[in-house]
């Protein structure tokens, strides 16, 4: 059995070195953890062995030999890419564990998660959240979802990237579930925030006036005081692109769907995110949800 599931593990093996992956695979380097990662672009790979991580040529290679295997993937067709069709579960140990930590449909993650222990690995569902700044900072929510005893065992692997790790249920999905109630949250109150302060543009109202009543406020929100003030300057740098709540939001329909819950001010909101992109601002910061309402009221 693999050290992942006896012992403390010290061999990661991590799949996705993308603008979250690799800050979090620095920060387990830096608690003095091995990492061999894996990532489609050669520079990412090249990040890694410069931080003192080991970059591999292939997901298997990666896999081969860890106590755990991370996958901070795209979404789940990624992830049973990495794990079936890419050879990333057939090269990790028997006894091993998998540390899903991309935002996943919550059935999906159950299907995942079914197939890893019938092939006798461990799974851990565990998506995040903080975004970059958190990724860097080691500081991290993680909403671990797995049997008590198998959390345990990755426990110190999650406290290297996180801040605060939460264990969200026994059965892997229910991580998952609290990430996608997490993300309608998010992404209604950016949406919300928006039509406010596309109301207020309408009449005129000084944004920086309107930003200091509502921050101090009842109405005020997290997402109202980081995302409100880059709703009001054009082209703020990115720190969450319109199309990850395009997709995440799609996450919080599908799982509304399937326990048919109605969520219907998660569909205007994904709605928005969706018209923003489909105008071209899909990789712009998701504050910029709000050209929108700018198309919809003729504001620019």
């Amino acid at each position: 059995m693999s050290n992942a599931v006896n012992g403390a593990p010290r061999s990661i093996g991590f799949i996705g070195l993308g603008s979250m992956g690799l800050p979090m695979a620095k920060n387990l380097l830096a608690r003095g953890f091995a990492v061999r990662g894996f990532d489609l672009r050669a520079s990412a790979g090249e990040a890694l062995a410069e931080a003192g991580g080991i970059a591999t040529a292939s997901v298997a290679e990666a896999a081969r030999g860890a106590d755990v295997l991370i996958l901070m993937v795209v979404n789940a067709e990624q992830a049973d890419s990495v794990l079936f069709g890419q050879g990333g579960l057939e090269a990790l140990p028997q006894g091993g564990a998998i540390v899903l930590m991309s935002t996943c449909p919550p059935t999906a993650v159950e299907a995942l998660a079914q197939r890893v222990e019938a092939a006798g690995r461990r799974f851990v569902d565990a998506p995040v959240s903080g975004g970059v700044v958190g990724a860097v900072a080691a500081s991290l929510t993680i909403m671990a979802a797995a049997p008590a005893a198998v959390l345990a065992a990755v426990r110190p692997v999650l406290d290297a990237m996180g801040g605060k790790v939460v264990h969200a249920g026994e059965r892997p999905g229910q991580g998952a579930m609290v990430k996608t109630v997490n993300q309608l949250l998010c992404g209604v109150h950016i949406a919300v925030a928006a039509e406010a302060l596309s109301l207020a543009g309408k009449v005129g109202i000084d944004p920086a006036v309107l930003l200091d009543v509502l921050g101090g406020s009842a109405a005020s929100s997290w997402m109202l005081k980081d995302r409100g003030p880059r709703m009001v300057v054009d082209d703020p740098p990115v720190t969450s692109a319109v199309d990850i709540f395009v997709k995440d939001l799609g996450i919080v329909l599908e799982a509304g769907r399937d326990t048919k819950a109605a969520l219907p001010l998660a569909a205007v909101a994904h709605q928005l995110f969706l018209a923003a992109s489909g105008r071209g601002d899909g990789a712009a910061d998701d504050s910029q949800v709000i050209r929108s309402y700018h198309a919809l009221n003729g504001q620019r």
